[in-house]
This record gives structure tokens, C-alpha cells and sequence, in this order.
């Protein structure tokens, strides 16, 4: 804030009032604030906040010879957001390391509200280059925490497709990395397609350009690999491709990351988050695309070894089956059964005469038992003089007589002999 303003913008002394007076009216739309007491208690809250240290990248500098302030503007790294500030140009001359735009500074100072025209600025009295020291230390730290939280963790990398139908480039406009990763792909698969978006790859626009590229590839349906490439620089121009946002946003692409930033000693963080580490831009090329006239040969000599294992297999085949044709059960088939025939006929014959002299001894006990029942038979009883008398009732069957008194006289009666029947009747009886 400055220390003296104008008479009219400094807010009035309070005055007694009476009583009718002394709670001002709410501000509404019929009892509105003047812009002069919304700027002064706007100062008024913001002088609040006090003296602050404040870290970014310093994107602007105005310093003209002869003039008492020194106007710069401090951009966050990772978001579109900035700041105003002023201070002494002495700061700027004294400071340890040359302060140029893109340097990483923390300042210390405080906000003021200027209520002439409405806007916010830093007013520094020190200013802290970060050094490269810090920088690494800062980057292990960080590393640090993403390991603890499994960002690195090798089941979280997605594996590239063979052949991706689009191929998202981010990279510097016409950088030397751009040409690198187009010659080399182009020249392994001359129908591989980009999509390329050109953003800056170092300073502090880089990471929200940079996250913007992500998202916008990240979201194509027909993109299937993000390369994120850059050449080599130094700790400082690599910064970017540290930034924990930037990394957070590569774990949480859903479509592979190939991370080729720097040369084979440089190691950001992208590098271990992202899901292949390429260790230049060609050597990415070379990972996304496969090589046409490799594959080629590839596919010349697998068909090569297919035939040749074809036609092993099948002279092994043949040779098993000659000797399985040359043993003597495939040679002469009939030989087995030859050798057989006898046993089969002397068996044969055997059976035959079991099965006679079994027949036979059956036949003779049939006879014998054939006479014994002739000769106690009823037949042969009748034959010796004997007959057999039978009662004839009207509608039942003859019965034996076995008694005289089942015969009174007048009885019909039935009587078999050996040679035939004859009926009688009763007419008397003896004693």
C-alpha cells in the first residue's frame, strides 16, 4: 500500500450521530457501498495477510535506467496463474546470480491494493534464486514421495500396442526432437500417423502447455501411444518434466506414455513415472513404431523355420511309419492267425467231443429213466390186467370210485382198461 493517498480516498473519521443514525443501513441495492469504501476495505483485508514468501519463475522484467522501481512478473510453473511485482532495481542488480526471464526465484514481501486503479501487486525487499543444489534437492524430495506412493511401481506400466493406428508427439515447435522422432519413424514404418502438439518445453509456460497436450491426446479415440520428447539441456530447462502436476497427469493418462526427454545420463521424473523410458528421441521412434523391413525379415524367417520344422516333422513321421510297416504284425497279417488255425480246429474238436460225450451220457440216463417210468406208470398197470373205474355224473368230470360205497346201484360208470374205455352200470353189489 502506499504510505499517503489523496484526501478524498482516505476513509472519514466517524462521527457521533444520534441514535436514529448510529447502525448504517445493510448495503443493498437501495443502500450501496461507493466504489471508494469497497477499494479502501479491499486494502484493508489484503494489507491483513502481512509479509509472505512467495516461490515461481520470473516470466518479465522491466527495469529502465533511472527509474526508483522495478516491475516483474512471477508466474506459477505449473498453473496459468501469475503475479505482479514490484521493487527495488537494486535488488535486481545485487542479486548473487543474474536474474534473467525463466530464472526460479523466492521472493519476500508484501500485497498491496492500489484503490486508483484496482490492482494487486507484490512489493519485494528480497529475492532468493533457487539454486541448482536446491533444484536437485527439491527433485529428490519429490521423487522421494512418489516412490513412497507407488507412482514407479513396475505393475502400473502399460505395455506399448505393436502397432498403434496414431502416434501423440508433444515436443518443442520445429525442435531438432520433433525431426528426430518423425525421420526415424517414418523411415521404420512409412504409414505410422501423428498427431503432434507443439508446446513449449521449457520455462514456465511449459507445464500447463504441456498438461493441456495430455488431456487433449489423452481423449482421442484414435491414439494409441503419447510421446512426450525433448533434447537435452541443462537441470533448469529440464525442470518442467519434473513438475509433480506433469507427473500426476502422466500416471493418470489412461493411453500409454513414452517419456523421452533429454539424453541417456538425463533422468527427470517423467522418466520413471511414465510407462517407457525412452533414452533419446530416436531411441522413442524406435520403441513406438515397429521396423518394416525388420519385421519383414522377421516374417521371412519364421516362415522358413515353419517349413523346415514342416518338413521335419513329416520325415519323422515317415520314417516312423516304415517301421512300424516293416514289423512283422503289418508285414503278415495272416501269420498270427495262421499260427492259430491249429489251435482253434484241435479245440474246436475237443468241444465237440465234450459236448457228444456229455449228450450221450444224458441220453442213456433218459432211457433208464424213461423205463422206470413206463414200468411204474398207470399205463403199464392197466396193461397187467388192471382197470380203472370212474363215476360219471352229468355236467362234471369222471371221478375215480375208490370204495363200494361210492357205486349204488344204477350208478353210471366209466371203465379204462389198457386198450380203451367201456361205460356200465351198476345193478348190484358183493360182499
Amino acid at each position: 500500500m502506499n504510505s499517503a493517498r489523496p484526501e478524498s480516498s482516505r476513509p472519514e473519521p466517524l462521527r457521533p450521530e444520534s441514535p436514529a443514525q448510529s447502525t448504517p443501513p445493510p448495503n443493498s441495492a437501495d443502500h450501496p457501498w461507493p466504489v471508494r469504501s469497497v477499494a479502501l476495505k479491499v486494502a484493508q483485508w489484503i494489507d491483513r495477510l502481512g509479509s509472505i514468501w512467495v516461490e515461481g519463475q520470473i516470466t518479465q522484467i522491466n527495469a529502465r535506467p533511472g527509474t526508483r522501481t522495478a516491475f516483474l512478473v512471477l508466474r506459477d510453473p505449473a498453473a496459468d496463474m501469475s503475479l505482479s511485482l514490484t521493487c527495488s532495481p537494486r535488488l535486481l542488480e545485487e542479486s548473487p546470480v543474474p536474474l534473467t526471464e525463466g530464472s526460479r526465484v523466492v521472493v519476500f514481501g508484501k500485497l498491496s491494493f492500489f484503490t486508483g486503479r484496482g490492482t494487486v501487486s507484490l512489493r519485494v525487499t528480497e529475492i532468493r534464486p533457487v539454486g541448482v543444489g536446491e533444484l536437485l534437492a527439491r527433485i529428490e524430495r519429490l521423487r522421494a514421495l512418489l516412490a513412497a506412493e507407488g507412482l514407479f511401481d513396475p505393475r502400473l506400466k502399460r505395455p506399448l500396442p505393436f502397432l498403434p493406428r496414431s502416434v501423440g508427439l508433444v515436443t518443442g515447435r520445429a525442435s531438432a526432437a520433433e525431426r528426430d522422432v518423425l525421420k526415424v519413424a517414418q523411415s521404420r514404418w512409412p504409414a505410422v500417423r501423428f498427431e503432434i502438439r507443439n508446446t513449449a518445453v521449457q520455462g514456465p509456460t511449459a507445464v500447463p502447455q504441456i498438461l493441456t497436450a495430455l488431456r487433449e491426446l489423452d481423449a482421442a479415440d484414435d491414439v494409441d501411444v503419447i510421446v512426450l520428447a525433448r533434447g537435452g539441456g541443462s537441470v533448469e530447462d529440464l525442470l518442467p518434466f519434473s513438475d509433480e502436476t506433469l507427473c500426476r497427469a502422466i500416471v493418470a493418462c489412461t493411453t500409454p506414455v513414452v517419456s523421452a526427454i533429454g539424453h541417456e545420463p538425463d533422468s527427470p521424473l517423467s522418466d520413471h513415472v511414465a510407462d517407457v523410458r525412452a533414452a533419446t528421441p530416436t531411441d522413442a521412434a524406435k520403441r513406438v513404431v515397429p521396423d518394416a523391413a525388420a519385421e519383414r525379415a522377421l516374417v521371412a524367417d519364421l516362415t522358413e523355420r515353419a517349413a523346415a520344422a514342416l518338413r521335419r516333422w513329416v520325415s519323422r513321421e515317415e520314417r516312423v511309419v516304415a517301421g512300424l510297416r516293416s514289423r512283422p504284425v503289418l508285414a503278415q497279417p495272416w501269420r498270427a492267425l495262421d499260427e492259430r488255425a491249429n489251435d482253434v480246429d484241435r479245440m474246436l474238436a475237443a468241444i465237440r467231443r465234450d459236448v457228444r460225450r456229455v449228450v450221450d451220457a444224458d441220453g442213456t440216463e433218459l432211457a433208464h429213466l424213461r423205463a422206470r417210468l413206463t414200468t411204474l406208470g398207470p399205463a403199464a398197470t392197466l396193461a397187467r390186467g388192471y382197470s380203472v373205474v370212474q363215476r360219471v355224473t352229468a355236467g362234471s368230470a369222471p371221478e375215480v370210485v375208490r370204495e363200494v360205497g361210492e357205486m349204488p346201484p344204477g350208478t353210471q360208470l366209466r371203465v379204462r382198461v389198457a386198450d380203451g374205455a367201456v361205460r356200465a352200470a351198476v345193478i348190484g353189489k358183493d360182499k
